[in-house]
């Protein structure tokens, strides 16, 4: 071989390497789909954060993160999911309960799915097992029926002549009937009816209240719901409006102004939900990984907002709040 020629080689060589060096440690991309939206979302992605951090990955450093929102529409989400599956991404992470969760299992059988939020996986059908997933689907459960009926106990201690409640559901979401079931349970043992007003829109929520008053009821339950999530200032404000004893599935609707919030801590699961996510990434099989139960609750009370409705909280749930807002 003539020198010239070697030299040519020798630097086409040379040339070529770092992008084969770059292409073979370039970092993975995770896609987040979330049925929820970003401007609500702050402080469950700080704890998604702060799981994949314990995990060993730092976004921008050694992983990327692709997000879609569907802001509470969830007819949006198919497309999303497609878009995040054709991106190639290494895993996805389904974020705001059963309606990501469905529409990133109809998108792929092949990648990775970790979930956050879905109540009951099993009898959803979602999962084979909470022991063996089977498949690619894997995640985080949020909240049980004794939760469910635990808010309506809650609402009856604090409204202590109330005989009617209301459930504020999404037809939309597919766990609609667990929430009902659970709920309908605890109202039982009380002697209490539940009366169901449904909401898929802003105009629906806004109907909904309308409706509370001429139901006759004592006061609301607000289940876990990335539709409602989504439009949680504007389910506090109609709390306030009609005056109505509400209770939530997460503290931020207390935050926000809310009366009270029992259930699973929502930025805990996300943390969670990430960590697996990282054990994913390095190479664990989802069917391999047990549905994770949730193991942190909270009981979260706002004091001025149970003023302004005339309520006093008796000594026995305020003993066992975990935060107080006032």
């Amino acid at each position: 071989m003539r020198r010239r020629e070697f030299l040519s080689l020798a630097g086409s060589v040379v040339a070529a390497w770092p992008l084969a060096a770059r292409a073979q440690t370039a970092m993975p991309m995770i896609g987040f789909l979330s049925s929820r939206a970003p401007g609500e979302s702050a402080n469950v992605i700080a704890a998604f954060r702060e799981g994949l951090r314990e995990a060993g990955f730092v976004e921008g450093q050694n992983l990327a993160i692709a997000f879609r929102w569907a802001e509470g529409r969830y007819d949006r989400l198919p497309a999303l999911a497609a878009d995040l599956v054709s991106l190639r991404v290494a895993a996805l992470f389904a974020a705001g309960g059963p309606p990501s969760a469905f529409a990133a299992k109809a998108a792929t059988s092949e990648i990775p799915i970790v979930f956050s939020a879905v109540n009951d996986a099993v009898s959803l059908g979602l999962v084979a097992s909470f022991n063996r997933p089977g498949g690619n689907v894997t995640g985080m459960s949020l909240i049980s029926a004794d939760v469910w009926a635990k808010d309506v106990q809650l609402l009856k201690q604090l409204v202590p002549a109330a005989t009617i409640v209301a459930y504020l559901v999404n037809p939309a979401n597919q766990s609609v009937e667990n929430y009902l079931n659970g709920a309908r349970a605890g109202a039982r043992a009380l002697g209490i009816d539940v009366r169901v007003v449904n909401a898929s829109t802003e105009r629906d929520l806004d109907e909904a209240f309308a409706s509370l008053e001429k139901l006759g009821v004592g006061g609301l339950v607000v289940p876990n719901e990335p539709f409602f999530d989504s439009r949680r200032d504007q389910i506090v404000a109609l709390s306030a409006r009609y005056a109505v004893p509400a209770i939530y599935s997460i503290r931020e609707y207390v935050v926000a102004g809310g009366l009270l919030s029992y259930g699973a801590s929502l930025s805990d699961s996300y943390r969670r939900a990430a960590v697996y996510l990282g054990r994913v990434l390095k190479g664990e099989q989802p069917a391999n990984l047990p549905v994770q139960q949730p193991t942190k609750f909270e009981l979260v009370i706002n004091l001025k907002t149970a003023k302004a409705l005339g309520l006093t909280i008796p000594s026995g749930v305020l003993s066992i709040a975990d935060e107080f807002i006032e």
